[in-house]
């Protein structure tokens, strides 16, 4: 038994004596290794070309100006860090509110009367405050102007900006990336507006056209395209155009062109044609009425056409025979 075990142990040792046993494990180990390697490689490669092919789809806008992604998931705030101490000196100028709340919404500057197209917003104290920005973005536009008081503008998704006038000790310069809340100047005085004091003018704009800030604060910033898309179809398809066109076919017009030929003049001319009146003197003219009572009357009278009468003829003949014959008596 012991020699049986001392065989293999015998074997392994002769080979290893041989000199080309160490060079044959070596390669044999260098090849395994480099197999192991090449598989690696390869499946590295394959990834990298993943990589390689997700960087080049997300590249295609590299130099575009950056949004934030989330903007359109933040809710609108009122442009301070207290909203509750604020006052609206001004209101937006909406075409749907009545008489008076437009003429407060009116702006009076350099004799002229033009509509407010944000609102303006102060402290109850009349105290400056920081200008806190309502939605995160990107600043386009910081812009000096004695009459504005300044003015600080931030793109957002979907063409939404949102403005801020009458600010001073502005914080951040074009291509900033602002966030929400922060501070990006202080509020101060403008010349178109003296009578609001100390107060930042907040306007919200959509493509260009400016939409009331109270009808959007405390809602999300998709709100805003949800509502522009709203009132494009109200244009599109409003109600009133409907009533307008059907209006080009009234029935005032109808009954004018019924008057063109109407029920009076229908009868004048039947009238024309054969009237009544001529129709009884044709027939008088060929049977008139008087000669058949003419007629009648004789009739009922005993009267021949000659005019005498039978019944006078028979009696002078009987008093003529009475005669001869008392002549013959």
């Amino acid at each position: 038994m012991r020699e049986e075990e001392k065989k293999p142990t015998s074997t392994i040792r002769r080979i290893l004596k041989q000199r080309w046993a160490l060079s044959a494990i070596y390669i044999a180990s260098a090849a395994i290794i480099l197999a192991a390697a090449f598989l690696l490689q390869n499946s590295f490669d394959d990834s990298a070309k993943d990589g390689k092919e997700e960087s080049a789809e997300t590249g295609k806008n590299y130099g575009e100006p950056s949004v934030e992604v989330n903007s359109n998931l933040e809710t609108i705030k009122m442009p301070v860090a207290d909203a509750d101490k604020s006052v609206i000196k001004k209101q937006f100028y909406d075409v749907n509110a009545d008489e008076k709340a437009q003429e407060e919404a009116l702006v009076f500057y350099n004799n002229r009367y033009e509509q407010n197209k944000g609102i303006d917003i102060a402290m109850e104290d009349g105290k400056s405050f920081d200008v806190k920005a309502s939605l995160s973005g990107n600043v386009t536009k910081v812009q000096d102007d004695a009459l504005l008081g300044n003015l600080v503008e931030v793109e957002h998704e979907d063409g939404v900006v949102t403005r801020y006038q009458s600010v001073k000790d502005i914080k951040v310069a074009v291509g900033d990336k602002v966030k929400q809340g922060q501070a990006i100047a202080t509020a101060g005085k403008s010349q178109i507006n003296e009578e609001a004091g100390v107060h930042v003018h907040f306007e919200i704009r959509k493509d260009n056209i400016a939409l009331n800030p109270l009808d959007f604060v405390d809602k999300q910033a998709s709100a805003i395209q949800s509502a522009t898309e709203a009132e494009a179809d109200k244009e599109e398809t409003p109600a009133v155009e409907g009533s307008e066109a059907d209006k080009e076919t009234p029935a005032v017009e109808g009954s004018e062109a019924d008057k063109e030929t109407p029920a009076v003049e229908g009868s004048e001319a039947d009238k024309e044609e054969t009237p009544a009146v001529e129709g009884s003197e044709a027939d008088k003219e060929e049977t008139p009425a008087v000669d058949e009572t003419d007629e009648s009357t004789d009739l009922e009278s005993g009267t021949d056409e000659e005019g005498s009468a039978p019944g006078e003829d028979t009696t002078e003949e009987s008093d003529s025979l009475k005669d001869s014959l008392n002549q013959s008596n």
